[in-house]
């Protein structure tokens, strides 16, 4: 059994040039994910939990080669994306797939849900015409669907029944890396966990490495292994799920983590950011990144960026109060 890391990332930084503005002038690059290094080990489940903004999805699709890294290393099971020639990256990409985040615009409102979900196996040329239907419907009976609904169209069907859709699709070639893109978000909450439930039975009976990108923490603390907190692209802190919600190190994690529905309704205690707008900028003069927003600041957090180190067992913080 192969026990190549399913994705190892090193050092990557993703950037995009500033656009022309009523001037002619450009506006400064964006750089949306700055320099981070995590590894999804084979069978495992990673959330990527953040604000909007924070760079997480970008990741994703950096990692699938959706879009290009200016900078760093990605090896997707065993394979360094950066260098793989175009028929290797075609024939990767059965490998490695992805659910959306919106159920709505993901699905081509013209095709068939039978068509949409044996695309993928038409692309890559995989089993004959026969062996592609039988496939459709087995897909579509595992993730909840009738096989009768074959020939209906996405507006037939319900949100979280696209999302169904959306997953069939993306298990077609025997995939054994799922990026999941927020796929819940867009769902009402009794859908949500329905859709969560089976993902991960599906990670479980086919044996998938997932990346679960979510702003929900209440959301990955239901289907993640590890967790990793992004801000302003850069993990600030990557932890076993149960080391992470017992005894977060970061003040950012603390403070997500305060901000979710208490258990009980007396339970109101709450901390507050010291900006609760999300995408703050950074410090111009190369601080922490949080400084800004944190509690907890001190002088060297405005002068100098903390580096991600042990804090223990397989768990990692970046932040200088620690």
């Amino acid at each position: 059994m192969d026990e190549t890391p399913a994705i190892e990332v090193r050092g990557l930084t993703v950037r995009f040039p500033g656009q022309p503005g009523l001037t002619g002038r450009r506006s400064d690059p964006v750089t949306a994910v700055d320099n981070i290094s995590f590894t999804l080990q084979r069978r495992e489940t990673l959330g990527l939990v953040g604000e909007s903004g924070c760079g997480k999805s970008t990741t994703g699709l950096a990692i699938l080669n959706l879009i290009e890294a200016t900078s760093g290393s990605i090896e997707v099971l065993g394979k360094p994306i950066a260098s793989l020639s175009s028929a290797e990256r075609r024939s990767m990409r059965q490998h490695m797939q992805i659910v959306f985040q919106d159920p709505y615009s993901s699905l081509n409102p013209r095709q068939r849900v039978a068509d949409i979900i044996r695309a993928p196996l038409d692309i890559h040329k995989l089993g004959t015409a026969a062996e592609r239907r039988d496939r459709v419907k087995q897909l579509m009976a595992r993730v909840g669907l009738r096989p009768d609904q074959a020939d209906n169209y996405p507006h037939q069907f319900s949100g979280g029944q696209r999302q169904r859709i959306g997953i069939a699709r993306a298990l077609a070639t025997h995939p054994e890396l799922v990026i999941c893109d927020e796929p819940v978000s867009a769902l009402d909450v009794s859908v949500q966990a329905q859709i969560l439930n089976l993902l991960v039975e599906l990670q479980q009976e086919f044996g998938l490495s997932l990346l679960f990108i979510s702003h929900d923490l209440s959301i990955v603390k239901h289907i993640s292994d590890r967790v990793a907190v992004m801000y302003l692209g850069r993990i600030v802190e990557i932890a076993p799920r149960a080391t992470l919600f017992a005894a977060a190190q970061h003040p950012y994690t603390r403070l997500l983590l305060n901000s979710l529905p208490p258990r009980h309704p007396r339970d109101r205690r709450r901390q507050h950011l010291a900006d609760d707008a999300p995408g703050t900028p950074a410090p111009s003069r190369g601080g922490c990144r949080f400084s800004t927003r944190c509690p907890l600041v001190m002088d060297i957090c405005l002068h100098k960026e903390p580096a991600l180190t042990p804090r223990g067992v397989d768990h990692a913080a970046a932040c200088h109060h620690l």
